[in-house]
């Protein structure tokens, strides 16, 4: 099979199939190269052919036998880390922004900002450990664990942690939050 063809069969089921799959492209060697640019995720394999396919791949692996746990170890990790770190930036932002739009009623949306403007800017800069830490260090169950039973691997096929839901969850209680986080030192001014 040639290099393009690969490609094109990688193309074809990222296509052709509904749902559309997440596909995955393995190679070891140079004539691998565009079937796993060509796949949404790439594992290169450094063996004896090369490292064309390795220095291509969004993945890097020494042999083979590191992909199981590549997949289902490090795969399910990440995307449970992923999940949380997306909600809780979409969660900080509708935070702060709904703060701002609750303080235009009371400022008669004169254009004042509630935030100094060096804390608005810096906002972000504050809040970065949080997420980075999620990111960096969260694991749900331990490696162990997993390869034991592979079957919780099923959260990231069923989107357990992201998905319309957790999302709406995550709106919701932000607009919660963002009551509280107002509301309190609204009413504290009145008195």
């Amino acid at each position: 099979v040639s290099p393009a063809q690969k490609a094109l069969m990688v193309k074809m089921v990222r296509e052709g199939i509904h749902p559309t799959p997440v596909t995955l492209a393995i190679g070891d060697g140079a004539n691998d190269v565009e079937m796993i640019k060509e796949a949404q995720v790439g594992v290169g394999i450094s063996g004896r052919e090369g490292l064309q396919a390795a220095n291509s791949a969004d993945f890097s692996i020494a042999q083979f036998r590191f992909l199981k746990r590549l997949l289902f170890i490090h795969g399910r990790w990440n995307y449970r880390r992923m999940s949380k770190v997306i909600l809780f930036s979409f969660y900080k932002n509708i935070v702060l922004v709904l703060t701002l739009f609750y303080y235009q009623f009371i400022a008669g949306f004169s254009g004042t900002s509630l935030y100094e403007d060096y804390l608005q800017s810096c906002f972000n800069i504050f809040l970065f450990l949080s997420p980075v830490m999620i990111g960096l260090f969260d694991k749900d169950v331990p490696a162990k664990v997993v390869e034991e039973f592979p079957e919780l691997y099923q959260s990231g096929l069923c989107q357990l942690d992201l998905n319309q839901y957790t999302m709406i969850e995550t709106v919701v209680l932000a607009l919660f939050n963002s009551f509280i986080v107002f509301g309190f030192p609204a009413l504290r001014s009145e008195e």
